[in-house]
C-alpha cells in the first residue's frame, strides 16, 4: 500500500461519510481496498476508541502509520479531512454571503431544533436501560443541572460527577 493509496481511501471516507463514518470505514477498509480483515480491523477500532480524540481520526493515522510510518499516518489523515474541510469552507462561504437574510436564519433555527431534538432523543432512548434507582436519578440531575441549568463547563462537571458516577456503579455491582 502507498501513501498516494491511504489518501485515496480516507478522501473517499471523507467525502461520503456524513454523520457516523463506522460502517463505511470498515466497508472501505476491509471489502473495498482490503488493507485489513475482519478482525484486525476490529481490533484496531477498538484501540482506536480508547485513545482520546475522533475515533476515525484515530484510525486513519494508526493504520496510515502501520503501513507507511508516520507519513502515511499524515496521509491517511489529511485524506479523511481534506473533503469535509473543503465542504465547509464552500458552506462557510455562502452562509457568510447570506447570513443576513431571514430566511437563512429561519433554516439555521430550525436545523437547531432539529439537532436538539436528535440530541434529546437519544438520551431519551439511552435513559430505558439505565435503572432507575433514586441515586442514580439524582446523579442524572446534577449532571443535568450543572451543565443546562448552572452552565458550568463539561470538562469540570465530569471531573467531579464522572468518579461518582463510577463509585455508583461499583457499589450496585
Amino acid at each position: 500500500m502507498t501513501r498516494i493509496e491511504l489518501f485515496l481511501g480516507f478522501l473517499k471516507l471523507g467525502a461520503i461519510g456524513f454523520g457516523g463514518v463506522g460502517p463505511l470505514t470498515r466497508q472501505i477498509v476491509v471489502e473495498e481496498r482490503r488493507w485489513l480483515d475482519d478482525s484486525e480491523f476490529a481490533a484496531l477500532l477498538g484501540l482506536c476508541q480508547a485513545l482520546p480524540g475522533a475515533n476515525t481520526c484515530n484510525f486513519a493515522l494508526v493504520l496510515g502509520d502501520r503501513f507507511c510510518g508516520p507519513s502515511g499516518g499524515f496521509c491517511a489523515l489529511v485524506g479523511l479531512l481534506a473533503a469535509p474541510l473543503v465542504f465547509l469552507l464552500v458552506i462557510a462561504s455562502f452562509f457568510a454571503a447570506f447570513a443576513h437574510h431571514p430566511d437563512v436564519r429561519a433554516a439555521l433555527a430550525g436545523a437547531a431544533s432539529a439537532a436538539a431534538g436528535l440530541a434529546l432523543g437519544t438520551a431519551l432512548k439511552m435513559l430505558k436501560n439505565v435503572s432507575r434507582t433514586p441515586a442514580v436519578l439524582g446523579l442524572a440531575a446534577a449532571v443535568f443541572a450543572a451543565v443546562a441549568l448552572a452552565r458550568l463547563p463539561l470538562p469540570l462537571v465530569l471531573g467531579v460527577l464522572a468518579p461518582a458516577s463510577y463509585l455508583l456503579g461499583r457499589g450496585r455491582s
